[in-house]
């Protein structure tokens, strides 16, 4: 238990509180074009999504990248699940679901392609929640880990005006440089290792916070989209995501 940043009445509180959870994925959706990349390239039929609900990302490569989908999750609420599939114009069983303790779960079975997308930052040993992804992974399979990079601004700005939520992360995890040595101490060769994206901000039950909060966000978030379309590079002080790619031998 020392491990977890976070508990299940955590993330029971945390989904109860969102509204409007069934929503029409893009095909633009968020790492688009590494996810298609990976799969075109490395011919991915199966894949599972781990800590994903409510499936989002099991749902995109159900619907456009035409996979074998497992979405697996310690807080499953299989309402609000067939609702995204029926609203995405898939049938309740397009995606296999598993709710399950990942710490106390032994796969069944290996997935060409194997990711988690804000999962692993709710650990304090994020080498062994890397493992546990590269247990899935079917020989020749890609891992692909996507997390919140918060040594950048955003991350400022989250421990200022939502340290609750700050400090439900562990920001030491954040760091491309020891993402990919837990990966190639575990065999794996590493694809990518880096930061993502040029700028963004984001609240947590934004509504709910202050007016000055929220004019304030508002105005760095601006200020930031602009600098960064006219410097547009991916860096550690304003990327707001890290990206983790890796195969498996």
């Amino acid at each position: 238990m020392e491990n977890l940043l976070t508990d299940r009445d955590f993330w029971v509180k945390y989904w109860e509180s969102k509204t409007d959870l069934s929503v029409t994925i893009p095909s633009t959706y968020l790492f688009h074009r590494q996810l298609a990349d990976i799969v075109t390239t490395n011919k991915v039929q199966t894949a599972i999504e781990l800590g994903g609900f409510p499936g989002y990302y099991a749902v995109f490569l159900k619907k456009y990248l035409k996979l074998d989908v497992t979405l697996l999750d310690y807080f499953v609420h299989p309402p609000i699940t067939e609702q995204l599939l029926k609203t995405n114009g898939l049938a309740s069983d397009d995606i296999h679901i598993i709710e399950t303790d990942l710490f106390n779960y032994t796969p069944e079975k290996q997935y060409d392609l194997v990711l988690s997308c804000g999962l692993i930052e709710h650990f304090n040993d994020t080498a062994d929640i890397i493992n546990r992804h590269i247990a899935f992974i079917k020989p020749g399979g890609t891992l692909f880990i996507t997390l919140p990079n918060f040594k950048a601004l955003n991350g400022w700005f989250q421990k200022n005006f939502d340290k609750e939520n700050y400090d439900k992360h562990n920001i030491n995890c954040m760091d491309p440089a020891l993402l990919a040595k837990i990966c190639k101490d575990a065999g794996l060769e590493v694809v990518q290792s880096r930061y993502f994206g040029r700028f963004s901000l984001w609240l947590e039950n934004e509504k709910q916070k202050s007016l000055p909060v929220r004019l304030l966000k508002k105005t760095m978030w601006l200020g930031g989209k602009l600098f960064t379309k006219v410097f547009a590079f991916d860096s550690k002080q304003l990327s707001p995501y890290i990206i983790l790619e890796a195969k498996k031998s």
